[in-house]
């Protein structure tokens, strides 16, 4: 699909998204931003660098990592 964005692409260089947080982040904008593609795709930036990479994922990629988060398959890693 002509319209897919690559991994590493330069986050803040996507064109037509809304880069958006969640209402946790703290004040100092340590967080992760996420926004949806118009392939259906998700893109990941780290708040801190807009201009770094943005990580791009399929919908049944991220699925599939909710569904693992959800059922506790990363409580073992520690923060």
């Amino acid at each position: 699909m002509d319209d897919m964005v690559p991994n590493g692409v330069v986050a803040d260089s996507i064109p037509g998204v809304r880069w958006q947080k969640a209402s946790a982040s703290n004040p100092f904008d340590n967080c992760v931003e996420v926004a949806r593609l118009a392939a259906g795709e998700v893109a990941f930036r780290n708040s801190r660098f807009p201009a770094g990479p943005a990580l791009v994922f399929t919908r049944e990629e991220l699925v599939a990592f909710l569904d693992g988060a959800k059922k506790g398959e990363f409580d073992g890693m520690t923060v």
